[in-house]
């Protein structure tokens, strides 16, 4: 179901906030669980939404928790979440890619701030190049959510909201080391006005750099024993200005610079990928009407990534660029909410070393959803046009229905459908892409049970995503034109799955644990789709008292298949993670994480190390 691994430029990334209320409550630092009846939530909607009105399917990391992981990139910290699956070429500097309820990596969407990141030759995110040290939140929204995104939001939307200034001037800054003499820097500013909160900034800037482990394993044709570490440099930031009251002004950046070596075979050369984003947007909130918030977003992201392995003929550069315009318009009707949208988005792809995919692509979209309470009974329906000059226009829709019985359980149902644009790589790549490729096509139907009382927390979803017209990699080309294989429509996919989680507070502990059991299968070839598990989940125990906490966590995944053919398995695992922090003096702290205790040695991809054993410690000021 997948393409072949086609080395490419990673994401085009742009920080552009959909700006949240200040006064808005930040899931707490939770020990185990961050969402709260009182949380709010934005990706589910795309505005600003109580927990306990959200009928999608839901997991918020907070700050304190992100901080407190001591994870060595976002994807070490999004394995340890419930229906997420990764693979990943190596360490923390490596090309890596994140499965959301087993669908392709390429089939969910990734925000920052607001606006979508990813590659536009392979459709993935960029995530070596996301600095953990600026991000604040991170939302995980699961299903189908074309309705309110667009194209690829078939397995779902990860969203990462990067640090905002409020309240007094607060400084943070976090030292820490560890295995594979990794060390980390970061700090940060952040606030607002004391007068009258007019003027908020925040500013971050952070340096990781390590010299990891061997990104290849023997048996690998790419095999080299040197160590492939990663140096990492960003700045991010945000500033907001209140013109009157009801109208705001902001202006965001990010931007970031991963070099990583890996391996490619036993030249002495040092093989480099480098990739940098260079991200700057602004927005505009206007209170048009009592009943009526407006939202302008402009962004402008550039992307370049480049692989060198000394040979002439493998050194890879490719640019992206993407512009983004989007006018949201939120009225209240009594409790309702209606939804107008409008977008514009150009995709330009530049390579020098590869012609053929300097591509532009333009897409207008036009989008309408409605949030309806009444009493017990809650309701959204949703439907969405994107018109686009390479693939025309696909139209989506979405309705969900959800009952609360109580104000601690509520039960939902929903159906969407979704679809995904072909990348640039599927159309144009020379020997790979077919220019007649058209989207592939979702139809996903659910049901959810959710409680939570503030002490125990529960979860259920049972999911079915129906797809249609997927493109794989099809050898003879089924163009009678066309010579060899080459990127088609040709085949059809089943995501069916249940996913738990619980959690319960005892005392000064917190338990915690979830569970997926799902079936990605390819239905024309009734194959496994590759690296995902049918078995995968999560537990963890923590103790917090007073300046105190520590903890275990536990991840556990069955077995999975290297190959679309299903012929290469790649064995189960269960890592053990244990961690600690100690609140000593008001603002300061020292944690400690030992991640993968019983040195394990397991695979997420064929011939490719993992981290073992290893220990990270850090001390940090003013990090609440």
């Amino acid at each position: 179901m997948s393409s072949p691994v086609i080395r490419h430029a990673a994401a085009t990334s742009l920080a552009l906030a959909i700006p949240m209320a200040a006064s808005m409550t930040v899931a707490a630092p939770a020990h185990a669980q961050t969402i709260t009846p009182d949380s709010v939530i934005v990706t589910a909607t795309r505005s600003p939404q109580l927990q306990r009105d959200v009928l999608s399917d839901i997991v918020t990391l907070g700050a304190e928790e992100i901080a407190r992981s001591g994870a060595g990139s976002i994807t070490d910290l999004l394995q340890r979440q419930r229906g997420i699956e990764i693979s990943r070429n190596g360490g923390p500097g490596t090309n890596s890619s994140v499965f959301l309820r087993g669908a392709n990596a390429n089939q969910t969407v990734v925000l920052v701030d607001g606006v979508r990141i990813g590659s536009l030759s392979s459709g993935t995110a960029s995530w070596s190049g996301i600095p953990l040290q600026a991000i604040d939140r991170v939302e995980i929204v699961y299903g189908p959510m074309s309705s309110l995104y667009g194209a690829d939001a078939i397995g779902g939307v990860i969203q990462i909201f990067t640090k905002k200034g409020a309240g007094p001037q607060t400084v943070s800054a976090s030292l820490g080391a560890g295995s594979d003499k990794t060390r980390k820097f970061d700090a940060s500013i952040f606030g607002a006005t004391a007068e009258d909160n007019s003027f908020s900034y925040a500013l971050s800037a952070g340096k990781e750099k390590s010299d990891g482990f061997s990104a290849t394993k023997p048996g690998s044709t790419s095999y080299n024993a040197d160590d492939d570490g990663y140096d990492r440099v960003s700045t991010s930031g945000q500033f907001g200005f209140q013109v009157a009251k009801g109208h705001d002004l902001g202006l965001v950046f990010l931007n970031s610079r991963t070099d990583g070596q890996f391996d490619s075979g036993a030249s002495r050369y040092d093989t480099r990928s480098q990739t940098k984003l260079s991200n700057i947007g602004v927005f505009s909130k206007n209170q048009l009407a009592a009943n009526w918030h407006s939202t302008v977003q402009v962004a402008k992201a550039e992307d370049t990534s480049v692989s060198d392995t000394g040979v002439a003929s493998a050194y890879s550069r490719i640019e992206s660029k993407q512009t983004d315009a989007t006018w949201q318009n939120d009225i209240r009707i009594g409790e309702d909410t209606l939804q107008v949208l409008f977008g514009h988005r150009e995709e330009e792809v530049v390579s020098g070393t590869t012609p053929a995919l300097g591509k532009v692509r333009k897409t207008d979209s036009y989008a309408g959803a409605y949030s309806l309470k009444r009493g017990a009974h809650l309701a959204t329906f949703g439907l969405r046009a994107d018109d686009s000059s390479q693939y025309g226009t696909k139209t989506t829709g979405s309705a969900g229905y959800g009952y609360r019985f109580s104000n601690a359980l509520r039960a939902s149902a929903s159906y969407a459908t979704s679809f995904r644009a072909p990348t640039f790589n599927e159309l144009y790549y020379p020997g790979f892409g077919y220019e007649n490729n058209k989207p592939e096509q979702g139809r996903n139907a659910e049901a959810g049970l959710h409680y939570d009382d503030g002490v125990t927390e529960f979860g259920a979803s049972i999911y079915r995503n129906k797809l249609t017209d997927m493109l794989v990699t099809t050898t003879p080309c089924p163009d009678p034109a066309r010579k060899g294989s080459c990127a088609y429509n040709v085949n059809h996919a089943m995501l069916e799955g249940v996913s738990l989680s619980a959690s319960r507070r005892l005392g000064a502990f917190t338990v915690a644990g979830n569970a997926d059991w799902q079936d990605p299968k390819d239905e024309t070839t009734g194959k496994s789709l590759a690296r995902r598990a049918k078995k995968h989940g999560n537990a963890s125990v923590e103790y917090a008292s007073g300046a105190v906490a520590a903890g275990a966590e536990l991840q556990v995944s069955g077995n999975r298949f290297d190959d679309a053919a299903n012929a290469r398995r790649l064995g189960g695992y269960s890592l053990l993670n244990l961690y600690a922090t100690w609140q000593f003096t008001r603002d300061w702290s020292v944690l400690a994480r030992w991640n993968n205790v019983t040195d394990k040695n397991y695979e997420v991809a064929r011939n490719y190390a993992t981290p073992g054993a290893k220990f990270f410690a850090a001390l940090r000021y003013g990090i609440k």
